[in-house]
């Protein structure tokens, strides 16, 4: 098990508390967690395999949920650590070989369409009737449980981590008097968290004009990998389509594509010096120093910028926050913010142990234990479910949790998702490549003219009439684009 300085010291100390109950007595009624603990006694001494992201991900089952397993249940889990951008090949390649190295996945809710279709997942649904699972799923936010759960009309994740990119801003600079009254005298309307990306560059000018270099107006993700999470979103909300549905070339190149990304780069000039380069740490860095006002990111930024969590040796790594107590959240400008990676538990179709591992899927991601990993500082599991965004324990962790679980469950209902068709790490890859061109100096259309022929391309070697059904499959979903 990974140890962490501070982590014992802090559950127990929240144990006291009651943030983390107990699991409910046999004179209880019984919750889905009860049943799927009662259930897996008889897999005593099994050992169950879990692929998960390396780092702060993976201290929940190595620290928490995998040790409070054994105890309950005899079942020892078995961590595999990897970085996020190799699980899904290990994943394919495992299961090409037929190894059986994993018993449960935790996907990308992206890629469950390519796991099913190459068959690497087994169908829950009668595991979920058999263990009374199905009213639970219920109170997993809709936009997670409509749209991340299911392959066709067969459960074969769920959706387990909330992960929505929000907008963090400084209500102490915002409601500044005069910052309100010198904004209102330039551009006639309040400063306010922005509605509309016209609204974000005026703010980030304004700011960065009255308080650079002390601070800029904003600061946002622009590195490969990342980046495009952030295009994804501003794209569909600027009204573009990825494709035509009928004849599935590309229109990823159409004009509220470009709009998007000349709006990204005309904002980088209201940035700091060498924003093209940053990444998650740099934007966390520069928010929490308070030498920004406005950032795009995951949930964690919330909760790390409050403060919660800083005694914890797990999270020594991330940057000081000077700014607890005075962020706001918002949903970021037009209202539909990406639902941006996140994780669902599944179980591999090439376990040998697919009972038990089903039972540990269902256990940990019931609505007791799931609350409990939630609120765990140091390990990135984000709020999920529509009892999440309303336990008390929750909103009493820092003085402004509750509008920041506010934030996040309007997120929860508005947020758009990732595309998810056949190869979908292709298409992003190339889509990465062009949007970096652009940001390196490159004619905004002439670099999505490119992704879109590289897209074409993509298309004819998957076959057009097999892409066709996988697009419209992820654009029939009520969170494909806005409505």
């Amino acid at each position: 098990m990974r140890k962490a300085t501070g982590i014992k010291s802090l559950l127990g100390a929240l144990a006291v508390t009651g943030l983390f109950a107990a699991i409910p007595s046999a004179s209880q009624a019984e919750s889905a967690a009860d049943i799927a603990v009662e259930a897996a006694k008889k897999y005593a001494g099994t050992e169950l395999t879990v692929i998960w992201e390396a780092g702060l991900q993976s201290l929940d089952p190595l620290n928490f949920s995998g040790p409070k397993w054994e105890e309950l249940t005899g079942i020892k889990i078995k961590v595999v650590e990897s970085q996020v951008n190799e699980m899904f090949p290990k994943m394919m390649q495992e299961h090409r070989a037929k190894t059986g190295a994993y018993d449960i996945l935790n996907a990308v809710p992206a890629w469950l369409g390519d796991l099913v279709r190459a068959g690497a997942l087994e169908p829950l649904d009668d595991y979920v009737d058999k263990y009374k699972y199905r009213e639970e799923l219920e109170d997993i936010g809709d936009v997670y449980r409509l749209n991340q759960m299911k392959v066709g009309d067969k459960i074969y994740g769920f959706p387990d981590d909330g992960d929505v990119l929000i907008l963090y801003y400084r209500k102490d600079i915002f409601e500044d008097p005069k910052n309100k009254e010198e904004f209102k005298a330039k551009h006639g309307y309040d400063l306010a968290a922005p509605a509309t990306w016209d609204q974000f560059y005026d703010i980030s000018k304004f700011l960065t004009d009255k308080f650079a270099p002390a601070m800029y107006g904003s600061g946002n993700m622009r590195a490969r990998g990342l980046f495009h999470y952030f295009f994804l979103e501003r794209a569909r909300v600027e009204g573009c389509r990825f494709f035509d549905a009928e004849s599935m070339k590309a229109t990823v190149n159409g004009p509220g594509c470009v709009k998007a990304m000349a709006g990204f780069i005309k904002e980088n000039t209201t940035m700091p010096p060498g924003v093209e380069q940053w990444g998650a740490i740099e934007s966390l860095a520069a928010f929490n120093a308070g030498q920004i006002a406005m950032t795009q990111w995951w949930p964690p930024v919330g909760r790390w910028s409050a403060g919660y969590g800083a005694d914890v040796e797990a999270l020594s790594w991330v940057p000081k926050s000077v700014v607890a107590g005075k962020v706001g959240y918002a949903l970021p400008p037009g209202g539909h913010p990406e639902l941006a990676a996140g994780f669902s538990m599944a179980v591999s179709a090439d376990s040998k142990n697919k009972e038990a591992a089903y039972l540990f899927i269902q256990w940990i991601n019931s609505k007791e234990i799931s609350l409990q990993r939630v609120q765990l500082p140091y390990a990135l599991r984000d709020p999920f479910r529509k009892s999440h965004f309303s336990a008390p324990s929750y909103q009493a962790l820092w003085p402004d949790a509750k509008h920041y679980l506010a934030a996040l469950e309007a997120g929860a209902k508005s947020g758009v998702l990732d595309l998810s068709i056949i190869n979908t790490f292709a298409y992003e890859d190339t889509l990465s490549a062009g949007l970096q061109a652009a940001l390196g100096g490159e004619d905004p259309q002439k670099a999505l003219d490119g992704v879109a022929a590289e897209w074409d391309k993509l298309t004819e070697k998957v076959g057009v009439d097999k892409q066709r059904e996988a697009y419209k499959d992820w654009a029939s979903k009520p969170n494909a684009y806005p409505n």
